[in-house]
């Protein structure tokens, strides 16, 4: 039987491994399985056992698990793609008869306004149809989604933002890991849902005045209209599209989506969530 962890190449994925490493998790029972070949290797260097998956093909899912494994999904990245994902994932899960399937969902995923919302309350309802014993890991924003607007700052001294007086109760990805280790590793945590955040909800004054800390230099927050935003973005260069999705996220963001605050992530990472001027300090460069 080994935790296979399903999306470990990405960024919060090889934290995980690395914390299940740190806890004493035997090597030969870790199974890191992802796309791509250069980041499996480097977690192959640890002695994990790992596996190519492609969650567009089925049958590598397949082949990364056997019955008995504890699974951990991590949500995909590829918005218009991932609940087919997800459903294939889910079904290689519930053939292999995996022992108890962990999913990285998002905050009060099944009442949340957050435009992320609704793949991963789908995702949540397969699993809860599957018949697998599950644990939902409810996460909430990763302090590094600032890393471009922190690099936009040192530049313009303005953080711009759609997000009025809204709050955010961001923790690193690092802080993330470690509470979803601790679930991997420890019992009682079967048809637990776990709202994951920060302990403390943040305005976007607040992010602009860490970022002032961080930066050595003055910045300022810039509140703008969600149009306004929209057109701010596509003048950078994004499309009209992305414009609109992370104009929408600050919207959610607005409206509280994001503010939640519980405790669950401190408790099961077994310390403080990471202070944001601390979480943003090594985005810096």
């Amino acid at each position: 039987m080994s935790i296979v962890i399903a999306g470990a190449t990405g960024q919060l994925g090889r934290l995980v491994v690395r914390e299940l490493l740190g806890r004493g998790v035997p090597v030969e029972q870790i199974v890191a399985a992802g796309r791509s070949a250069q980041q499996l290797a480097e977690l192959a260097a640890y002695g994990v056992r790992t596996a190519t998956v492609d969650y567009d093909d089925p049958a590598t899912v397949d082949a990364a698990l056997d019955e008995g494994d504890t699974l951990l999904l991590i949500s995909g990245s590829d918005i218009q793609n991932r609940s087919t994902q997800h459903e294939t994932v889910i079904g290689a899960a519930v053939r292999a008869k995996v022992a108890h399937i962990l999913y990285t969902s998002v905050l009060a995923a099944d009442t949340n306004e957050l435009v992320l919302a609704p793949d991963h309350a789908k995702a949540e309802e397969a699993i809860r149809a599957s018949g697998l014993p599950f644990t939902f890991l409810r996460n909430g924003w990763y302090t590094e989604n600032y890393a471009a607007a922190l690099l936009t700052a040192r530049e313009t001294g303005t953080l711009l933002a759609s997000a009025g007086e809204g709050r955010v109760a961001s923790a690193t990805r690092a802080d993330y890991a470690a509470a979803i280790a601790a679930v991997l590793t420890t019992p009682g945590h079967e048809g637990r849902v776990y709202e994951l955040s920060g302990d403390y909800a943040w305005t976007f004054g607040e992010l602009a005045s860490a970022f002032s800390t961080v930066l050595e230099r003055n910045v300022s927050y810039l509140p703008v209209s969600s149009a306004e935003h929209v057109s701010a973005l596509e003048a950078a260069g994004l499309d009209p599209a992305t414009a609109g999705f992370l104009a929408a996220l600050d919207g959610n963001i607005r409206q509280g989506a994001l503010a939640l605050t519980t405790g669950d992530l401190a408790r099961l990472a077994g310390r403080p969530t990471t202070p944001l001027v601390d979480g943003l300090r090594p985005l810096a460069g």
